[in-house]
């Protein structure tokens, strides 16, 4: 492939502007799916739901792409049809699942609103609160995870050849800002009776965001102008077909990257559903200081992975730096589950552990997997590790409540505390996990010829069977 002129992409100011504007539709997704985790003990007072009943609607976020494969799906379109119809398609998805889990929780829907009565005459175990928020989550995890994996092909389209992993690195620094500030405020925009004012907000933010995205759109129909105007950045024999889907499951470096990928983002995501939580009940904090303790991960990440990403770039180090990264969070679980050590520290050094992965992870995918099978890729990542973010929350709330018999929130209200222990070396069981495989993906790295230990513009030489 080879260009004669200069396109948008040739730009630094022109690609960095597309980064922020993709970021930001990131940002607000992040924010919503982090936006219940400080309300979970207000969802448990105004709603009367259990720590389990609460892990589904955070698990079901993860439903469609655990079941259905629609992050796979998802990826396969994106290869098929392109950013621009994917993306909104998408984003479209993003915002009625929001608009669906904030109707679910309002006074309107809860005094006898459209769809009531519909809920309440199935599975009446369950509360039409409850299961019309699990189909909003449903519905907004549907869009957010394809949504993700199309942001993660506009960063490599935008950046390959560049500052990839610098990139990628501030895309997702930027991202889990939306997850700082979900903890952050969620508490604070409680006004009154007015609970569930911090859900709308985050609709409105999403809304917002997907009109940047509209922007974004804007841009990315010129530089495909200018592509098509110079020679095809896809050549014919660089097509997607279904069968690279056998390529990329046969492909050893992906599978570990994968792996990875599932066991540690689920040792992360669901805890921090129960973050605000574990840190009240634990630690005898405050509900608003639960959710600024919680905060300090993503706000770690936003410092933290750009540097690492950099490192990326300019010395390498990818498998090593996975390495290090699932180490440390398992430490961090194991001195939650065992200490009462410094909190914030504990946080600071998970912030630390949970910018070393992705930063090098995400870059590193780009090297194993060619441009035109990398939407197919990373919806075949996101898709495995929604199994972990649907299973977990609800296996995290099961533990909670089985290990703490006849504990009710008004008991909890008086000042009777949960034991977290059991629900907190369930997750050092998945760091265990994630330090097998960044060992394993390391080794094999050895033999691949990949490159993952080398610089993001560092060239490496490899079969035609590895690509």
């Amino acid at each position: 492939m080879e260009k004669i002129k200069r396109t948008l992409r040739d730009s630094a100011k022109a690609r960095w502007t597309m980064m922020v504007l993709v970021s930001f539709l990131m940002a607000a997704n992040y924010y919503f799916y982090d936006v219940l985790s400080p309300l979970k003990t207000i969802l448990q007072d105004h709603l009367n739901f259990s720590s389990q009943d609460f892990g589904i609607v955070a698990g079901f976020y993860a439903f469609p792409n655990t079941f259905l494969l629609m992050a796979i799906l998802g990826g396969i379109i994106l290869d098929k049809m392109g950013i621009r119809p994917t993306g909104l398609l998408f984003a479209v998805f993003m915002l009625i699942g929001a608009l669906i889990t904030a109707y679910g929780a309002s006074d309107i829907y809860r005094n006898g609103g459209l769809g009531y009565s519909l809920m309440g005459s199935f599975w009446t175990s369950y509360s039409p609160e409850l299961k019309m928020m699990s189909f909003g989550m449903l519905i907004f995890g549907l869009g957010a995870e394809t949504s993700i994996v199309v942001a993660s092909k506009i960063i490599v389209k935008w950046f390959k050849g560049y500052e990839i992993a610098l990139a990628f690195a501030l895309n997702l620094g930027i991202a889990r800002a939306g997850t700082a500030l979900a903890f952050n405020l969620s508490p604070r925009l409680i006004f009154g009776d007015n609970w569930t004012f911090p859900i709308w907000f985050a609709v409105m933010l999403l809304l917002v965001a997907f009109l940047g995205f509209l922007i974004y759109i804007m841009y990315d129909v010129k530089i495909d102008r200018q592509i098509k105007s110079n020679v095809s950045l896809i050549e014919k024999d660089e097509e997607f077909h279904i069968s690279d889907l056998k390529k990329l499951f046969t492909n050893s470096s992906f599978l570990y990257i994968t792996a990875l990928c599932v066991t540690f983002y689920a040792a992360v995501f669901p805890f921090l559903k129960f973050a605000p939580d574990f840190f009240f009940h634990k630690y005898g904090v405050s509900q608003a200081a639960s959710g600024d303790i919680a905060s300090l991960l993503p706000y770690g990440t936003m410092l933290f992975t750009p540097i690492f990403g950099l490192l990326v770039d300019k010395k390498g180090k990818g498998a090593t730096l996975m390495i290090y990264g699932s180490l440390l969070l398992l430490v961090v679980h194991l001195l939650f589950s065992f200490t009462t050590f410094n909190v914030y520290i504990l946080m600071i050094l998970l912030g630390i552990a949970f910018s070393l992965v992705p930063a090098a992870m995400w870059p590193s995918v780009a090297k194993i997997i060619p441009e035109h099978r990398i939407g197919t890729a990373y919806g075949a990542m996101f898709s495995l590790q929604n199994l972990g973010l649907f299973a977990v929350p609800i296996l995290a709330g099961t533990i909670l409540d089985s290990t703490n018999p006849g504990i009710t929130n008004e008991m909890i209200k008086k000042g009777s505390r949960l034991d977290y222990t059991p629900t907190m070396l369930m997750f050092a069981g998945f760091g265990v996990l994630g330090v097998f495989f960044a060992f394993m993906l390391k080794r094999n790295d050895k033999t691949s010829g990949y490159g993952l230990e080398l610089p993001s513009n560092a060239t490496v030489e490899t079969s035609e069977e590895m690509k």
